[in-house]
């Protein structure tokens, strides 16, 4: 496929901190120069230096989001992307009265970096370090709650408003709701959608919904209704406590503007329990491409890479009991939590960006000797049984090699107790299947959607459930695969897919740029 696109530019100059900026779910087409992550793409914006970022759309349509890609900064330092359709085309619905971004996100009670030390210290969820933790981390976490006085909504009876919902959270997937009212999502991760109406969405931290809101109730002395979102957790709430309170806005008619309110406004009754995993797959099973001519589905139906991730969870490493500053072991094998993918090894991000560990590695652009010693390796399997004491991991910078155009199929298998959303950059993805319980080859593939599945870019993946996605990988360059949930990321619940050139030059990289910041 040829993919060019609209390419835009964008200078972030840092001042005070160690920062990159992604923006989730742009392809860039060609572009892994400009994705952002650190230590994948580039190395580090230092304090003081700057970077201009190439950005380049291709089919994305819709919302979608930017955020800082480094530790846990994306906690505050995030936005909204909006794209419109075409220049003479328009929405394939009724173009609606008003667009209102809605980012949900999280209050922290503690500095998110010294959360983050304690996580890569502690290994979180296995020592928690006191009474107000949520997975092992220092100080209550809970989704940002709005007062009623500071967010409202203004509506009018009779129109129609278009809702972009952004979770920009670090750790949880949520349910969304609108009392009195019920939603129809029109798209996810900026590809259109069937027209789905639903009384909740439940959405992953880093998806993107656009969701149509009619104002059709009647008007009366009354005329104000929650907006309210809740976590979807699934570890053991009832023994990890944590602030599970509800958010809230308020959508208001301002019809009759001399009306007094009466009264708190509706709660919507039918935002499902935060635990509540029948309620999470009944939405996300519905979800279904638009399919028509302007907007066509490609589900590739023939696969040449298949790769089963059997067991998304959180394993163990090793604690060095000879390390005397390192507090949290106590033995040779006291273990510390990882994320991976079953034994496997864990990923670990090298000295310099792995993007430029391939680009110098592969001859082109200077010589090899520029950059001795930095080699890229092959992905591993799994390392197998562990004489029935925990799951113990290895450390790794461990990619994944593909030729240009190959067919993918990932399978996710999440057995852990705990959800594990993934995230893929520079591709939208087919979900073609979902499924309860161990996938099993033979008799899951049958259930596949191969007409219109869903085109994402990042995927819910529940506990004890699994699913499927498919791509073809036709964006050369290096692209990172990881869990949404940022301790997950600095745990090592990540890998890198890394794409090959094709033989036209459209089917390739684009040369780099002469300004990357340097390690």
């Amino acid at each position: 496929m040829d993919r060019k696109g609209i390419v835009l530019g964008s200078k972030l100059t840092v001042f005070s901190m160690i920062l990159l900026w992604h923006r989730h779910g742009v392809d860039q087409p060609r572009n892994p120069w400009s994705d952002g992550p650190e230590f994948i793409t580039q190395c580090p914006i230092w304090p003081g230096g700057n970077f201009t970022y190439q950005v380049i759309l291709f089919e994305e349509e819709g919302t979608l989001w930017w955020h800082a890609h480094s530790d846990f900064d994306r906690a505050t330092v995030h936005g909204a992307i909006v794209i419109h359709p075409k220049r003479g085309t328009t929405f394939p619905f009724n173009k609606p009265d008003k667009e209102i971004p809605i980012i949900l996100g999280e209050w922290w009670n503690d500095d998110v970096e010294h959360v983050l030390d304690e996580a890569k210290r502690t290994g979180g969820d296995v020592e928690p370090a006191d009474a107000n933790t949520i997975n092992g981390q220092p100080g209550d976490m809970f989704p940002l709650c709005s007062r009623e006085d500071t967010f409202k909504v203004a509506v009018q009876q009779g129109n129609t408003y278009l809702l972009k919902v952004i979770n920009a959270g670090l750790t949880n997937d949520m349910f969304f709701a609108v009392a009195g009212h019920r939603l129809t999502v029109v798209g996810i991760d900026a590809r259109y959608t069937k027209p789905l109406t639903v009384d909740y969405i439940m959405i992953a931290p880093g998806q993107t919904m656009d969701v149509l809101l009619e104002a059709n109730r009647t008007l009366g002395s009354n005329s104000r209704y929650y907006i309210a979102a809740r976590t979807f957790i699934t570890v053991p709430v009832d023994t990890i406590p944590f602030n599970n309170s509800t958010t809230t806005a308020i959508v208001e008619y301002t019809d009759n503007p001399a009306a007094r309110p009466v009264g708190p406004p509706e709660f919507p009754l039918l935002l499902p329990a935060i635990k509540d995993e029948d309620a999470a797959m009944a939405f996300v099973k519905q979800l279904r491409s638009l399919g028509n001519q302007d907007h066509p589905v490609h589900v590739p139906t023939q696969v040449d890479e298949h790769m089963l991730i059997d067991d998304i969870d959180i394993n163990f490493l090793p604690c060095d009991a000879t390390n005397a500053t390192n507090k949290s072991c106590n033995g040779a094998r006291d273990p510390k939590a990882t994320g991976s993918r079953r034994a496997s090894t864990i990923f670990e991000s090298p000295a310099i960006d792995v993007l430029d560990a391939y680009y110098y590695g592969s001859g082109r652009g200077v010589y090899e000797e520029d950059f001795p010693n930095k080699p890229v390796n092959a992905f591993v399997n799994p390392t197998g049984d562990n004489g029935g004491g925990p799951l113990l991991t290895k450390r790794g910078t461990k990619v994944k090699v593909l030729e240009y155009g190959t067919v993918v199929e990932v399978v996710f298998q999440d057995l852990s107790s705990e959800n594990h959303p993934m995230h893929l950059h520079g591709f939208a993805f087919y979900v073609v299947g979902r499924g309860s319980g161990t996938f099993d080859e033979r008799r899951d593939q049958t259930t596949y959607n191969l007409v219109d599945p869903p085109l994402q870019n990042t995927v819910s993946v529940p506990k004890s459930v699994w699913a499927a996605i498919r791509f073809r990988a036709d964006n050369p360059g290096v692209w990172f695969m990881h869990c949404p949930f940022d301790r997950h990321v600095v745990w090592g619940m990540d890998t890198v897919f890394i794409v090959k050139d094709g033989k036209t030059p459209q089917a390739q990289m684009l040369p780099r740029p002469p300004n990357m910041p340097e390690c």
